[in-house]
């Protein structure tokens, strides 16, 4: 968002970054508080927005020291490669530092108050301001506020119940030895990061004279075993390359189409016209076997297709399938086409997914997005190859729960695990260790941590209308939690965080957009924003705030909080 503003190379406005620790621009996966030295990316430098400098360019900048720390050989270095995530936190703030730099030569006032949490954001309507508390004690006020607060993990059970953790994060917390299983919540690339943080600490890995890697678990942790339970029983896929490297960025569907598409369908976007514009007609000239094979599908059968054969498949087994498949994509250079177009499906759908119906977000949720989930994950490489050799060294397994499973918490310590297998018998196992790692959760209007936007009804929770009432209606009937009926009989589905526009700006409960208030904070815009891909969001969501921003505003007083 800073970049957008040094880059519009304007002094029509002022800008203040409020900053709750001592540093910007590593933020939360990329600093102490998501990675330890174990930790690397999921993309490499050709994948990411351009910033100030490549960070191949960047890292002949670095000192030694570090690269020696990291194991980087300058160079053996391009920017098709991965980086350890606190090396690449530090690349990150040296482009703010630049940004900074170059937002002063341009005479851009930039104000930035570090160990300065904000606490509270109250709208003013009448005098056309927004003010800022800070810490609970100093306010200041504003023409324009950005909400940028990234990642948060709230805390329920860690602190309070002895080997509960609500999340992995910061990982130096499970940088310790353990001697008996350890219940991992979980098969994402936030279950990877508990799963690196914990072996690391419990045994070491080895590679022969082959290559191959092993791990040997270390003398006083002989009990240590790690175990993950998935409601599908599944490993994400493995990182491959990419053809577009960012993702088919410009397949967005652009304004005009998406308003053509849902004045042909009551007001509503159709997300298998979605699935059939962003995904399928992409395979026709790239994989056309592939093409001919799914082209009369409807996205239910398409799912089915290529869930049936990761279900059939022991997940280490295909996992070291996949590992193959990704080797010999990056060695070559080719795509694995179909993953990237789900990809692609999954950022262009992104954005318009507020227009979806309650019908289409309920079929989105439950039906594509535990398939995109676990094929666009991309995890590293090396990370693979730990998990494949954890497996086989007899210190890792999946357990598959579905969708019943439940923790019991035992106040002593730790938790018992219910879940019913694929054969229809129950289980209650019991750990002494438990970590939560299904990645950032969705929060709820609710959990929005500015009082003053709730009292003030500034913001309002996000919900879908039904296309077919008759569908809401049974829902609700049903008991289903989420649906919910308004005083002229229209149905509703309740969706996580808040209700924003096209703009990213708040609207109210009369879904009156806000002029001063822009929320691209991820978690708490999950509802209208399903899938959110890092920097990508970031560049996406920037590019909109900025230019709604420069229309409407010539003197503004601007404050983000990235």
């Amino acid at each position: 968002m800073f970049k957008r503003f040094v880059d519009a190379n304007s002094t029509d406005y002022a800008i203040d970054i409020f900053e709750r620790k001592n540093n910007l621009g590593a933020g939360m996966p990329y600093s102490l508080e998501g990675a330890n030295d174990e930790h690397i990316t999921n993309v490499s430098g050709n994948e990411i927005p351009e910033l100030v400098t490549s960070i191949a360019e960047w890292i002949k900048t670095v000192h030694p020291d570090t690269l020696r720390h990291f194991h980087i050989d300058p160079h053996d270095f391009n920017d098709y490669k991965v980086l350890p995530r606190l090396l690449f936190g530090q690349y990150l703030t040296s482009q703010f530092n630049l940004l900074k730099q170059k937002a002063a030569k341009a005479g851009i006032a930039t104000h930035i108050h570090f160990n300065s949490p904000v606490t509270d954001i109250i709208d003013h309507p009448q005098r056309g301001k927004v003010a800022v508390e800070i810490a609970g004690q100093e306010r200041f006020e504003y023409d324009h506020v950005i909400v940028c607060t990234g990642h948060n993990w709230p805390v329920h059970h860690e602190g309070k119940v002895s080997g509960y953790f609500d999340s992995p994060y910061p990982p130096s917390k499970l940088a310790f030895h353990v001697n008996h299983p350890v219940a991992i919540k979980g098969s994402s690339l936030t279950a990877i990061d508990a799963i690196r943080t914990l072996t690391r600490y419990n045994g070491s890995f080895r590679r022969n004279d082959e290559g191959l890697l092993s791990y040997h678990v270390a003398d006083d942790s002989s009990g240590f075993k790690l175990v993950m339970h998935s409601r599908n029983g599944m490993l994400p896929a493995v990182r491959f390359h990419l053809e577009d490297s960012h993702l088919g960025k410009e397949t967005v569907l652009s304004k005009e189409e998406v308003d053509k598409q849902r004045e042909a369908n009551d007001g509503f976007l159709s997300l298998d016209y979605v699935f059939e514009k962003n995904f399928k007609d992409h395979l026709i000239d790239k994989e056309p076997e592939f093409y001919a094979r799914i082209k009369d599908m409807k996205m239910e059968a398409f799912v089915e297709l290529m869930m049936d054969l990761r279900e059939r498949l022991d997940p280490f087994q295909l996992l070291r399938a996949e590992y193959a498949e990704a080797e010999k994509s990056i060695k070559r250079k080719e795509s694995v086409y179909w993953k990237e177009m789900l990809g692609v499906l999954s950022f262009a759908m992104n954005y318009p997914a507020k227009y979806f119906s309650a019908e289409d977000m309920q079929r989105l949720q439950k039906v594509l997005m535990p398939l995109i989930s676990i094929v666009i994950a991309f995890a590293p490489q090396s990370s693979v190859e730990q998990l494949l050799a954890l497996h086989a060294a007899g210190v890792l397994e999946m357990v598959s729960v579905g969708d019943d499973s439940h923790i019991e918490v035992n106040p002593e310590g730790g938790i018992v695990y219910h879940y019913t297998d694929e054969n229809g018998a129950s289980h209650a196992d019991a750990y002494q260790t438990f970590v939560d790692a299904v990645g950032q959760p969705h929060l709820s209007f609710q959990e929005l941590p500015y009082e003053g936007l709730l009292a003030g009804k500034t913001v309002s929770p996000a919900r879908l209308l039904f296309q077919d009432p008759l569908q809401g209606e049974k829902a609700l009937e049903n008991g289903d939690e989420h649906v919910e009926r308004d005083q002229k009989g229209n149905y509703y589905l309740k969706v996580s965080g808040i209700s924003i526009n096209d703009h990213f700006q708040a609207l109210d409960e009369y879904n009156a957009l806000n002029e001063r208030i822009y929320v691209m904070a991820v978690p708490y815009i999950g509802g209208f924003n399903p899938d959110y891909s890092g920097l990508d969001f970031c560049e996406a969501a920037s590019a909109t705030i900025i230019k709604s921003i420069l229309q409407t505003t010539v003197y503004s007083r601007v404050a983000g909080r990235l």
